[in-house]
C-alpha cells in the first residue's frame, strides 16, 4: 500500500514554547507511518525541509476567508492538509483538518464574525474542525451553530523534558486576565520578597504596558522568552481567560514547579487534579493558594508529583498517536466514500 501523505502548516499557531505543528510534523515524521510535508500558508522564513507554495503571498488573503486557490493543487502529492492558523484553504480533492486553538477572534465582536464565516466555510466544504479541549469544543459548535461530529477533540503536543529543581522565581503567565493580576500584585511582589526573589511576567505588549503604569517591581519577559523564565520558576500563576490551550501551564507541570491556574472550563478539564484552580475574583483566595504553592514544601512535593503525571498525556508522542488516529480515520471514511 502507498504511504499517506500529510501536509502540515507551519503558519501556526503561535505558542510561548514553540510552534507545535512543527512538534507534531516532527513526531509524525519519526513514527514512519506517513510522509510528511512542511510548507507555510503565511509568512516565516521557510526551512531547508518546508516545501514551497508558488504564490502564497497571492493566494494568502483568500485563505483566511476559505476561498481562493485550492491548496491540494499546488501540494499534488497530499493525502491530507492540517492547518492550524488563520488560513483555511480551500482543497480540491484531500481531507482539510482544522486545527482550531485561539477562540478569542470567536469571542470578539470585531473579529469573530469573519473567523465564523471562515470557519462555517470551511466545514461546509468537508473540513474536519479540531478543538484542544471539550470545552474548546463546545464553544465552537456555539459560535458557529455545528454539530458535535463537526469538532472533534485532539489536544495539541507540549514538549518539556528539562526538570526544574532550583527554581527561585515567582512567574506568571497572563494571557487575558490583567485586571485580576492588578489587585494581587502588590500582594504577589511582597511574597517574592519574602524569599529575597522576583516576579516575573509573560505578558502581551499591550498588557505589559498597562502594567507598567503601576511601576510595580516586576520584571516583564515577552512570550519568545517562555522557556528561559519557566527554567527560573519556583510557583508559576496561569492568569488565563479560557481562549487558548494552557501550553506554558503544562510544560510547568512537566518541569515539576507547583502550578495554579485561574478556574475556567479549560483549565478545569485538562488541569484539574495536577494543578491548584482558584477563582480569580476572589483575590484573597488567589493569593493564599499563590503563597501556599511558593512557601509550603509539603504542598509543593504533592503538586509537583501530580503535574508530572497529568503532563505525560500532552507529551509529543501521545499527540501524534492521536491526530495519526484522526488522520487514518478520515483517510478511511474518504476511501469509503
Amino acid at each position: 500500500m502507498t504511504t499517506p501523505t500529510i501536509g502540515i502548516d507551519l503558519s501556526g499557531p503561535s505558542e510561548p514554547l514553540g510552534n507545535w505543528m512543527d512538534l507534531l510534523a516532527d513526531e509524525l515524521a519519526a513514527d514512519g507511518r506517513y510522509d510528511i510535508v512542511r510548507f507555510r500558508t503565511g509568512p516565516g522564513a521557510r526551512g531547508p525541509a518546508e516545501t514551497r507554495l508558488a504564490g502564497r503571498r497571492l493566494w494568502g488573503p483568500g485563505w483566511r476567508r476559505s476561498r481562493g486557490r485550492k491548496i491540494d493543487n499546488l501540494l499534488p502529492h497530499v493525502s491530507l492538509v492540517h492547518v492550524a492558523g488563520r488560513a483555511t484553504p480551500p482543497t480540491a480533492r484531500v481531507p482539510l483538518v482544522v486545527s482550531v486553538d485561539d477562540l478569542r477572534p470567536l469571542r470578539d465582536d470585531a473579529r469573530g464574525r469573519q473567523r465564523a464565516e471562515q470557519l462555517r466555510r470551511a466545514v461546509e466544504r468537508g473540513a474536519q474542525l479540531v478543538a484542544s479541549s471539550r470545552a474548546a469544543s463546545l464553544e465552537v459548535q456555539r459560535h458557529l451553530g455545528l454539530l458535535r461530529e463537526h469538532v472533534v477533540v485532539v489536544p495539541p503536543p507540549v514538549q518539556w523534558s528539562e526538570p526544574v529543581h532550583a527554581g527561585t522565581e515567582l512567574v506568571v503567565n497572563l494571557t487575558g486576565r490583567t485586571d485580576e493580576f492588578l489587585l494581587i500584585a502588590d500582594a504577589l511582589v511582597a511574597l517574592a520578597r519574602r524569599r529575597g526573589a522576583g516576579v516575573v511576567v509573560l505578558a502581551s505588549s499591550e498588557a505589559e504596558a498597562r502594567i507598567r503604569q503601576r511601576d510595580l517591581d516586576v520584571v516583564f519577559r515577552p512570550r519568545r522568552q517562555a522557556a528561559s523564565a519557566l527554567r527560573v520558576a519556583r510557583t508559576v500563576v496561569h492568569l488565563s481567560d479560557g481562549a487558548r490551550f494552557p501550553s506554558f501551564a503544562i510544560a510547568a507541570l512537566a518541569a515539576g514547579v507547583p502550578t495554579c491556574a485561574t478556574m475556567t472550563p479549560v483549565n478545569r478539564e485538562l488541569l484539574d487534579g495536577a494543578a491548584w484552580l482558584v477563582d480569580e475574583k476572589d483575590p484573597t483566595d488567589l493569593v493564599g493558594v499563590i503563597e501556599a504553592l511558593f512557601e509550603d514544601d509539603a504542598r509543593r512535593a504533592v503538586m509537583s508529583a501530580a503535574g508530572r503525571s497529568r503532563a505525560t498525556d500532552f507529551s509529543p508522542a501521545t499527540a501524534a498517536r492521536s491526530y495519526a488516529e484522526l488522520y487514518d480515520t478520515i483517510l478511511r471514511q474518504r476511501e469509503w466514500s
